[in-house]
């Protein structure tokens, strides 16, 4: 069974506060708002944020989906999925440590394209990514608290996660040039992916050890 000691209010609370640091750590999407908002103006970083933010929530409903029916299927299939979440999110942590990079904007992370579909692209950039979708299957069922329906609830937190993305995605839209050049820099790229990866792997564990 669940833990019964985390109330909803704990539990979306803990989760905004993950989701922040999450949205703090600069990735494609990131990369691909900072360039599309540089060359195109914030407003299309702003647009192309919000189809970042639609695929998330597009994933966050198939995560949902898929991982309400599962446990209301098998327990034990649900249990095998939280372990392997576990075991992933502790690899992720641990590679981000050893390895962490050097530059968190590489000059090919984002083909350049005609600047126009800027929503499009942003969408685009999340769905054609199966690694989201592993995340959140990850990521999300250690923010359940017992007696809540699992479904709706991973939906909901895929929304709050998607609405944290937007706004942190807006503001470095909008401050585009002075983002860039502080995450071009060696030590901050390396700082970030070493506290990111002890997140990960804190969560990881917290996953791995957790009772449902």
């Amino acid at each position: 069974m669940r833990k019964t000691s985390v109330t909803v209010s704990q539990s979306l609370l803990s989760f905004v506060l993950a989701a922040l640091i999450l949205a703090l750590t600069p990735g494609l999407d990131t990369a691909l708002v900072l360039r599309t908002a540089s060359r195109d103006g914030w407003g299309k970083g702003v647009e192309t944020a919000m189809g970042i933010a639609c695929g998330c929530l597009a994933w966050g409903l198939a995560a949902a989906t898929g991982l309400g029916a599962l446990l209301a299927a098998s327990r034990l299939a649900f249990d095998a999925i939280r372990v392997c979440g576990a075991a992933y999110l502790l690899w992720m942590g641990v590679k981000m440590l050893l390895r962490p990079r050097s530059d968190m904007l590489p000059p090919d992370t984002v083909r350049r394209g005609p600047p126009r579909g800027h929503f499009l692209r942003g969408l685009c950039q999340n769905l054609l990514n199966p690694k989201i979708g592993v995340f959140y299957i990850s990521f999300l069922p250690q923010f359940v608290p017992a007696h809540v329906q699992v479904g709706p609830y991973l939906f909901v937190l895929s929304g709050v996660q998607a609405g944290v993305s937007l706004l942190w995605l807006v503001v470095v839209g909008c401050m585009a040039h002075s983002f860039a050049r502080l995450l071009r820099r060696g030590a901050t790229a390396r700082l970030m992916d070493r506290l990111t990866g002890c997140v990960f792997i804190g969560f990881g564990l917290r996953l791995g050890l957790s009772r449902y």
